[in-house]
């Protein structure tokens, strides 16, 4: 059975390496829709422009997995790799794509480092914890991390390149039940995780200015 063809897991269920590749491979086919001329254009509310925001987010997808790698990850630092911006402003990553490979290349970049977080989350024991500056974390919760940025930065993304771009209500109530369990549980889960990560206003919660996730293991 295909997994398009699977029953919805519930929005009480882990999340999942599935998940993950799931929300890269919808964020992946919208993306290939935008123009080649748009990646110059800015990402929606962010400072970055289209083709440096999915560099940011393969950075990230990559450094999640990383941080599952050594034998004995850090539980007090990341794991110290150099990185550096490519110009003041842009983001630090340690990931940058080759920009006479054009967009496609750009998409490969994205799939390759996601394919990393996925293959670390479906082989990395339960047990393992890793750090990240949002509380150490599990597997899962690493996955759970990789959905969120990939789920928010499409959004900034298809804002900047006048694409539509709404992903499945289940994935969004499993990813702000792992990050966000504070976030309102009464609202649609797509601008409720929004909300959480600063993007938009809910109706009796203003707009955030600060956000920040909580990775630590669920009991």
């Amino acid at each position: 059975m295909s997994r398009s063809a699977e029953a919805e897991p519930t929005p009480a269920s882990p999340v999942t390496p599935d998940d993950l590749d799931h929300a890269v491979r919808l964020a992946v086919d919208v993306l290939r829709t935008a123009p080649a001329e748009a990646w110059d254009g800015k990402a929606g509310s962010l400072e970055w422009d289209c083709w440096e925001t999915v560099e940011h987010l393969a950075d990230d997808l990559f450094f999640y997995a990383a941080q599952l790698g050594p034998r004995q990850p850090p539980l007090d630092t990341h794991v110290p790799f150099d990185m550096r911006k490519k110009r003041p402003g842009g983001p630090t990553n340690m990931v940058f794509a080759d920009r006479d490979a054009g967009p496609g290349g750009l998409m490969q970049v994205l799939e390759a480092s996601a394919a990393l977080l996925v293959a670390m989350v479906r082989t990395t024991p339960d047990e393992t914890r890793a750090y990240h500056v949002f509380g150490v974390s599990d597997p899962e919760g690493f996955a759970a991390m990789g959905v969120v940025e990939t789920l928010v930065h499409t959004h900034d993304l298809a804002d900047g390149l006048g694409l539509s771009w709404t992903p499945p209500a289940g994935l969004c109530a499993r990813t702000l039940a792992r990050l966000f369990p504070d976030a309102p549980a009464t609202t649609d889960p797509w601008p409720t995780l929004l909300w959480a990560t600063g993007r938009a206003e809910l109706p009796g919660h203003p707009r955030l200015t600060t956000w920040r996730w909580d990775g630590t293991p669920r009991a």
